[in-house]
Protein backbone atom coordinates (compact mmCIF):
# COMPACT_ATOMS: atom_id res chain seq x y z
CA UNK A 1 0.00 0.00 0.00
CA UNK A 2 1.21 3.49 -0.82
CA UNK A 3 2.08 5.72 2.15
CA UNK A 4 1.47 9.46 2.25
CA UNK A 5 5.22 10.06 2.42
CA UNK A 6 5.83 7.97 -0.70
CA UNK A 7 3.10 9.82 -2.57
CA UNK A 8 4.56 13.19 -1.54
CA UNK A 9 8.04 12.08 -2.60
CA UNK A 10 6.87 11.04 -6.05
CA UNK A 11 4.92 14.27 -6.53
CA UNK A 12 8.09 16.22 -5.68
CA UNK A 13 10.01 14.01 -8.14
CA UNK A 14 7.54 14.85 -10.92
CA UNK A 15 7.57 18.58 -10.13
CA UNK A 16 11.37 18.73 -10.04
CA UNK A 17 11.60 16.76 -13.30
CA UNK A 18 9.09 18.89 -15.19
CA UNK A 19 10.65 22.11 -13.87
CA UNK A 20 14.07 20.88 -15.00
CA UNK A 21 12.75 20.09 -18.49
CA UNK A 22 11.20 23.56 -18.81
CA UNK A 23 14.38 25.30 -17.62
CA UNK A 24 16.55 23.31 -20.04
CA UNK A 25 14.11 23.82 -22.93
CA UNK A 26 14.32 27.59 -22.52
CA UNK A 27 18.12 27.46 -22.04
CA UNK A 28 17.87 28.77 -18.48
CA UNK A 29 19.56 25.74 -16.93
CA UNK A 30 22.98 25.02 -18.46
CA UNK A 31 25.22 21.95 -18.03
CA UNK A 32 27.51 24.03 -15.80
CA UNK A 33 24.54 25.04 -13.61
CA UNK A 34 23.51 21.40 -13.27
CA UNK A 35 27.06 20.36 -12.40
CA UNK A 36 27.20 23.05 -9.69
CA UNK A 37 23.82 21.87 -8.36
CA UNK A 38 25.21 18.33 -8.07
CA UNK A 39 28.28 19.56 -6.17
CA UNK A 40 26.09 21.68 -3.88
CA UNK A 41 23.80 18.70 -3.33
CA UNK A 42 26.69 16.43 -2.35
CA UNK A 43 27.96 19.03 0.13
CA UNK A 44 24.49 19.51 1.64
CA UNK A 45 24.05 15.74 1.86
CA UNK A 46 27.38 15.39 3.68
CA UNK A 47 26.52 18.16 6.16
CA UNK A 48 22.95 16.91 6.69
CA UNK A 49 24.29 13.64 8.08
CA UNK A 50 26.10 15.57 10.82
CA UNK A 51 23.92 18.58 11.62
CA UNK A 52 20.54 20.12 11.03
CA UNK A 53 20.49 22.64 8.21
CA UNK A 54 17.77 25.30 7.88
CA UNK A 55 15.16 24.40 5.25
CA UNK A 56 17.10 21.39 3.88
CA UNK A 57 16.70 19.26 7.02
CA UNK A 58 12.97 20.07 7.10
CA UNK A 59 12.53 18.78 3.54
CA UNK A 60 14.68 15.72 4.22
CA UNK A 61 12.63 14.87 7.31
CA UNK A 62 9.43 15.28 5.31
CA UNK A 63 10.32 13.56 2.04
CA UNK A 64 13.47 11.43 2.34
CA UNK A 65 13.27 7.64 2.59
CA UNK A 66 13.98 6.39 6.12
CA UNK A 67 16.87 4.16 5.02
CA UNK A 68 18.64 7.11 3.35
CA UNK A 69 17.89 9.95 5.80
CA UNK A 70 21.14 9.45 7.73
CA UNK A 71 23.18 7.38 5.27
CA UNK A 72 22.83 9.32 1.98
CA UNK A 73 20.32 12.17 2.41
CA UNK A 74 19.20 13.67 -0.86
CA UNK A 75 20.48 10.73 -2.90
CA UNK A 76 17.47 10.69 -5.25
CA UNK A 77 17.72 14.36 -6.21
CA UNK A 78 21.50 14.20 -6.60
CA UNK A 79 21.32 11.22 -8.94
CA UNK A 80 18.39 12.75 -10.80
CA UNK A 81 20.62 15.68 -11.74
CA UNK A 82 23.54 13.33 -12.52
CA UNK A 83 21.24 11.52 -14.97
CA UNK A 84 20.06 14.85 -16.42
CA UNK A 85 23.63 16.08 -16.88
CA UNK A 86 24.68 12.87 -18.62
CA UNK A 87 21.84 12.88 -21.15
CA UNK A 88 22.17 16.56 -22.06
CA UNK A 89 25.88 16.02 -22.64
CA UNK A 90 25.49 12.79 -24.60
CA UNK A 91 22.42 13.39 -26.77
CA UNK A 92 20.82 16.18 -28.74
CA UNK A 93 18.41 18.44 -26.88
CA UNK A 94 15.15 16.77 -27.92
CA UNK A 95 16.34 13.27 -27.02
CA UNK A 96 17.75 14.56 -23.73
CA UNK A 97 14.46 16.25 -22.82
CA UNK A 98 12.47 13.17 -23.85
CA UNK A 99 14.75 10.99 -21.68
CA UNK A 100 14.21 13.26 -18.69
CA UNK A 101 10.45 13.04 -19.24
CA UNK A 102 10.66 9.23 -19.19
CA UNK A 103 12.45 9.49 -15.85
CA UNK A 104 10.04 12.12 -14.54
CA UNK A 105 6.79 10.46 -15.55
CA UNK A 106 7.60 6.80 -16.15
CA UNK A 107 9.69 6.11 -13.07
CA UNK A 108 7.31 7.96 -10.73
CA UNK A 109 4.03 6.61 -12.12
CA UNK A 110 5.33 3.02 -12.29
CA UNK A 111 6.04 3.16 -8.56
CA UNK A 112 2.73 4.81 -7.66
CA UNK A 113 0.54 2.48 -9.76
CA UNK A 114 2.51 -0.62 -8.82
CA UNK A 115 2.26 0.10 -5.09
CA UNK A 116 -1.39 1.13 -5.12
CA UNK A 117 -2.95 -1.19 -7.70
CA UNK A 118 -0.36 -3.80 -8.65
CA UNK A 119 -1.21 -7.50 -8.32
CA UNK A 120 0.94 -9.28 -10.91
CA UNK A 121 4.64 -9.73 -10.20
CA UNK A 122 6.93 -8.69 -13.03
CA UNK A 123 8.97 -11.76 -14.03
CA UNK A 124 11.97 -9.52 -14.80
CA UNK A 125 12.13 -8.13 -11.27
CA UNK A 126 15.27 -9.30 -9.49
CA UNK A 127 13.81 -8.86 -6.00
CA UNK A 128 10.22 -9.73 -6.92
CA UNK A 129 8.95 -6.35 -5.67
CA UNK A 130 8.22 -4.73 -9.04
CA UNK A 131 4.74 -5.29 -10.39
CA UNK A 132 3.61 -5.57 -14.00
CA UNK A 133 0.84 -2.97 -13.70
CA UNK A 134 3.41 -0.42 -12.55
CA UNK A 135 5.76 -1.20 -15.43
CA UNK A 136 2.97 -0.86 -18.00
CA UNK A 137 1.71 2.41 -16.49
CA UNK A 138 5.26 3.77 -16.33
CA UNK A 139 5.91 2.82 -19.94
CA UNK A 140 2.73 4.55 -21.11
CA UNK A 141 3.19 7.79 -19.15
CA UNK A 142 6.90 7.92 -19.95
CA UNK A 143 6.04 7.49 -23.62
CA UNK A 144 3.50 10.34 -23.47
CA UNK A 145 6.05 12.64 -21.86
CA UNK A 146 8.77 11.72 -24.36
CA UNK A 147 6.40 12.07 -27.33
CA UNK A 148 6.33 15.82 -26.76
CA UNK A 149 9.94 15.97 -27.96
CA UNK A 150 10.58 12.97 -30.21
CA UNK A 151 8.58 10.93 -32.78
CA UNK A 152 6.30 8.06 -31.73
CA UNK A 153 8.71 5.11 -32.30
CA UNK A 154 11.55 6.76 -30.38
CA UNK A 155 9.27 7.79 -27.53
CA UNK A 156 7.64 4.37 -27.18
CA UNK A 157 10.77 2.21 -27.52
CA UNK A 158 12.81 4.56 -25.32
CA UNK A 159 10.20 4.47 -22.57
CA UNK A 160 9.66 0.70 -22.83
CA UNK A 161 13.38 -0.08 -22.68
CA UNK A 162 13.94 2.31 -19.78
CA UNK A 163 11.10 0.77 -17.76
CA UNK A 164 12.49 -2.71 -18.38
CA UNK A 165 15.91 -1.51 -17.17
CA UNK A 166 14.23 0.01 -14.10
CA UNK A 167 12.74 -3.39 -13.26
CA UNK A 168 15.88 -5.44 -13.92
CA UNK A 169 18.02 -3.43 -11.45
CA UNK A 170 21.50 -3.00 -12.87
CA UNK A 171 24.27 -3.88 -10.41
CA UNK A 172 27.77 -2.42 -10.34
CA UNK A 173 30.42 -3.48 -7.84
CA UNK A 174 27.80 -5.21 -5.63
CA UNK A 175 25.62 -2.08 -5.48
CA UNK A 176 22.56 -1.29 -7.59
CA UNK A 177 22.92 1.72 -9.86
CA UNK A 178 20.40 4.41 -9.04
CA UNK A 179 17.27 4.42 -11.25
CA UNK A 180 17.48 8.19 -11.61
CA UNK A 181 20.72 7.72 -13.53
CA UNK A 182 19.94 4.45 -15.34
CA UNK A 183 16.45 5.30 -16.67
CA UNK A 184 17.31 8.47 -18.66
CA UNK A 185 20.54 6.94 -19.99
CA UNK A 186 18.78 3.80 -21.25
CA UNK A 187 15.89 5.85 -22.68
CA UNK A 188 18.25 8.26 -24.42
CA UNK A 189 20.43 5.50 -25.85
CA UNK A 190 17.43 3.66 -27.30
CA UNK A 191 15.97 6.86 -28.77
CA UNK A 192 19.31 7.71 -30.34
CA UNK A 193 19.65 4.22 -31.87
CA UNK A 194 16.08 4.27 -33.20
CA UNK A 195 16.49 7.73 -34.73
CA UNK A 196 19.82 6.81 -36.29
CA UNK A 197 19.37 3.25 -37.50
CA UNK A 198 15.69 2.29 -37.82
CA UNK A 199 13.93 3.50 -40.99
CA UNK A 200 10.60 4.67 -39.56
Amino acid sequence: MLSGKELSRKIVHILVGISTVILIYFDILSPLSIFLLIIAGIMISFLSKRMRLPVFSYFLDRFEREDLRYTFPGKGVIFLFVGVLLVIQLFDKNIALASIMVLTMGDSISHLIGKQFGQIKNILSADGKKLLEGTLAGTFTGFLGAWIFVPFPEAFLGSLTAMIAEVIQIDFNKSSLDDNMVVPLVAGTMMFLVSRYLPF
